[in-house]
């Protein structure tokens, strides 16, 4: 099937019907405390995130009191979240960058995010999109996968599929079509088991949930 502007609309409409209001599932009072959280939610759920870093932001809210915890009592803090070695260390390294280099306030622009400890694109975009309310696209394995299933992209390197997904949806869109895709992924368009039966995108797959 070749993707046209008839099926991207339908998409965006099935999309938006099915998910009206959406937003990150991580629980932050911060553009700080998103960054941190969403740094620590690599290969782990945001159920999890939320759980540890309730406890992490009770005692080190900002990133002056991060930058000054010891690096055993962030592992600690963190251990369930899986990886914590690099993630504590990023954690607090990103925290002290913040405070020396932007006087303790996250930078509203990619090109500085995306250069602090263990930030990568997806993690800027994040909060960019969440923090600030920059329309942005945020690629994680649910959008990489939903994408490429109904042939929006056939890249599978998420800043290529970033890129060619900014290309051909309009931008107010962006937000909350990456946002719609993560809830639609967990919901329907799963790896390994979707449930192709229910869902109202099914006519449009290019895989039938295989790819």
């Amino acid at each position: 099937m070749t993707l046209n502007a008839s099926n991207i609309k339908t998409i965006l409409e099935t999309l938006r019907d099915r998910y009206p209001v959406v937003k990150t599932q991580l629980e932050h009072q911060t553009p700080f405390q998103l960054l941190i959280a969403t740094i620590m939610s690599a290969q782990c759920t945001d159920n999890q995130v939320n759980k540890v870093s309730k406890n992490l932001f009770e005692k080190y809210p900002g990133p002056e009191d991060l930058s000054h915890a010891p690096l055993n009592d962030i592992k600690r803090i963190i251990y369930s979240t899986g990886f914590y070695n690099n993630k504590a260390k990023n954690i607090k390294a990103c925290a002290l960058a913040i405070l020396n280099e932007y006087q303790a306030k996250v930078p509203e622009d990619i090109s500085k995010l995306i250069k602090l400890p263990g930030v990568g694109r997806k993690t800027a975009n994040v909060v960019l999109s969440a923090a600030f309310g920059h329309q942005t696209i945020v690629v994680d394995t649910h959008v990489l996968r939903i994408s490429r299933r109904l042939g929006l992209t056939e890249n599978r390197d998420p800043v290529k599929v970033e890129y060619e997904l900014r290309q051909i949806i309009p931008k107010p869109s962006w937000s909350d079509l990456s946002l719609q895709l993560i809830y639609f992924g967990r919901d329907i368009c799963d790896a390994r088991k979707p449930l192709c039966e229910d869902c109202p995108l099914f006519k449009l797959c290019l895989t039938k949930g295989k790819g």
